[in-house]
């Protein structure tokens, strides 16, 4: 038995050094490809969250005003500290404490008056990645939804 294993292991061939490099160097190449894409996917994945953010802000500034329609001293807008104050969000998330929820009476056609649908706007910041920001300018839900990977939101609410 002793001999048959010398044998067999006098006729194996291992992986040589030039082996070896050619799998480092192709393992190489298809890290630099995928660490860059995978960086691009994670930084997306953060500006969703806080456009969702602020899109769960406006539901909850749109259920605020309108559980709080008869109430005489309501303003129009109120701030993500009052919406978690108020128990209309479980916490403020990655929105700024400042940032705000304004109703705007709107016509039928989509411009500004004084019939009864109405509509609500976020005005404000998120923060990621603990210095990065998505800045919300007078966006609806709507307008949130279909910027993209834009990182400044600019709406048509008035």
């Amino acid at each position: 038995m002793k001999k048959f294993l010398q044998k067999k292991l006098k006729n194996e061939k291992g992986l040589t050094l030039v082996e070896l490099l050619a799998v480092i160097v192709i393992l190489g190449i298809i890290a630099a490809i995928a660490v860059p894409s995978i960086g691009g996917i994670i930084e997306n994945t953060r500006v969703k969250a806080v456009k969702a953010d602020a899109q769960t802000a406006i539901a909850a500034g749109s259920l605020y005003f309108a559980e709080n329609a008869d109430t005489k001293d309501i303003t129009d807008s109120v701030t993500v500290s009052e919406l978690v104050s108020s128990g209309y969000l479980a916490d403020k998330a990655s929105l700024d404490d400042t940032s705000t929820v304004t109703k705007s009476k709107l016509n039928t056609d989509g411009t500004t008056g004084n019939k009864t649908t109405s509509a609500a706007y976020f005005d404000g910041e998120g923060t990621y990645s603990g210095t990065k920001k998505v800045k919300f300018e007078k966006v609806t839900s709507k307008e949130i939804t279909e910027s993209g990977k834009a990182t400044t939101v600019k709406g048509t609410a008035k």
